[in-house]
């Protein structure tokens, strides 16, 4: 029971650090926005494209390939976020779901043609190769890799949210976008930048996590169901809100895994109800 018990930490661990990096940028830009983007995970699925490009074509390295592939989505988003999606600030949720649920189609078609339909994942390099030992139990040391990244990641946006000057201008316009704009801040320009980091974020981690989640066309339809899970538990406008949601979903759907694979998400989903009936808002989100 003890090696199951640390399985399961420790694989619900990684995966939760893969829903985190991926949701955190939508729980932002949807609280800050208040744009319904249901094709946040294309940029995931984009960046782990881009960063497999840049491995097998361009010959980079792992971190350089990932790196640029996090650069790449980033600014392509910076136009997207300018002529598609300030469009419709303000229009209403039928129109915003339908705008993005046809970027998903646009985006699985566009994957297809390029790349195929299979699936895909970075190539490692030897050093995250490896395996290490825990009490009797081997572990892939790339996922401890991908365990400290999101730690650490968490603790970076922390940072610079609650002790920066953009971090502010983000929180004021959360909190309230009408006296934040009264007050000079311009807004324009800060959802252009949130939007292209939330969509770098989803895009480091598509890249990172193509080793267990491969990236293929379909990938943006696919873990849509588990990046709305996360924002929807955690709460909009948080980064906190967002990492517990993830290491709740991570862990469960792990432990669900391996205990009882015959359920396969309906404990999941079940829960989630349950959740969402007692805190609609979220577990941090305001009511």
């Amino acid at each position: 029971m003890m090696d199951v018990a640390l399985s399961i930490l420790f694989h619900g661990l990684a995966s939760a650090m893969v829903l985190y990096i991926i949701a955190v940028g939508l729980s932002v830009t949807l609280g800050l926005m208040g744009f319904v983007n249901l094709a946040h995970a294309a940029f995931a699925m984009a960046g782990g494209y881009a960063a497999i490009w840049a491995t097998t074509r361009l010959g980079l390295p792992f971190v350089p390939a990932v790196m640029l592939g996090v650069a790449l989505v980033a600014l392509a988003s910076i136009p997207l976020e300018r002529f598609l999606y300030a469009r419709l600030y303000g229009a209403s949720e039928l129109d915003q779901v339908l705008l993005t649920i046809g970027l998903i189609f646009v985006a699985t078609a566009i994957a297809r043609f390029f790349f195929g339909p299979a699936p895909q994942s970075l190539t490692l390099p030897p050093v995250l190769q490896g395996q290490l030992e825990i009490g009797s139990r081997s572990f892939p040391t790339y996922r401890f890799a991908i365990i400290a990244t999101g730690f650490a990641l968490f603790g970076l946006l922390w940072l610079g949210v609650e002790r920066t000057a953009f971090g502010a201008r983000l929180r004021a316009a959360v909190d309230n976008v009408r006296i934040a704009q009264s007050v000079g801040i311009r807004t324009d320009h800060l959802f252009t930048v949130a939007f292209a980091l939330g969509s770098g974020l989803a895009a480091l981690g598509g890249a990172l996590g193509s080793e267990f989640l491969p990236i293929r066309p379909a990938y943006a339809a696919e873990q849509l169901n588990y990046v709305l899970i996360v924002v929807a538990i955690g709460g909009l406008g948080t980064l906190f809100g967002p990492f517990l949601a993830a290491l709740l979903l991570g862990l469960s759907d792990t432990a669900v895994r391996y205990l009882a694979p015959e359920l396969g998400v309906f404990f999941i989903y079940l829960a989630i109800i349950v959740l969402l009936l007692w805190r609609p808002a979220g577990l941090l989100g305001r009511a």
